[in-house]
């Protein structure tokens, strides 16, 4: 199975987006277990999240998940005209085929389709690969919170701005995620 790469585009001119990715689907609560369980082999036990805590997120309103059956998600919150990705998450064994890099770019673009202006999420200072996945799809730090996460590592905030037009400034243009 590949995974499309949309090429990237100055953000100046308008660029004609491949389709979106006809495996991500958009996560509902049913698919907690599967989520908590890419998370879990993600992320060290004491920051994996549980089944629990991807259901009662999925049964907000303005959150939405996206799933690749290959192993990854992604959770987003909208709030007013922001967004914040709450996690990201590829399994190991899958990591470094794309997936990463194809659930940021559609969940930046659905964030944007449902009137985000920003885009901000939180990554650890000691966590190379992630932070240039964020700096290859535009993202800017804005911020950090110093000793945020179990390990004692740092916490940078990084912002992705978004065109008002629905168009993200870095990524080229946007979709909506599957409902």
């Amino acid at each position: 199975m590949s995974i499309r790469r949309r090429q990237s585009c100055p953000a100046a001119r308008r660029c004609h987006r491949l389709p979106p990715d006809p495996v991500l689907h958009r996560a509902t609560q049913a698919d907690a277990d599967v989520l908590a369980a890419i998370h879990a082999s993600a992320f060290p036990p004491a920051e994996a999240w549980s089944r629990d805590v991807f259901d009662m997120q999925l049964a907000l309103p303005n959150v939405f998940g996206l799933l690749h059956p290959m192993g990854g998600m992604i959770l987003v919150r909208i709030a007013a005209d922001e967004a914040e990705i709450l996690t990201l998450a590829v399994a190991p064994e899958v990591r470094r085929a794309g997936l990463g890099y194809n659930l940021l770019l559609e969940a930046t673009d659905g964030a944007a389709g449902l009137g985000a202006r920003r885009i901000f999420l939180e990554v650890s200072s000691g966590n190379i690969a992630a932070q240039a996945l964020y700096t290859k799809t535009g993202f800017v730090q804005v911020g950090q919170r110093r000793h945020y996460y179990s390990d004692q590592s740092d916490a940078l905030v990084l912002r992705l701005d978004l065109d008002p037009t629905g168009q993200s400034r870095a990524l080229g243009s946007v979709a909506t995620p599957n409902q």
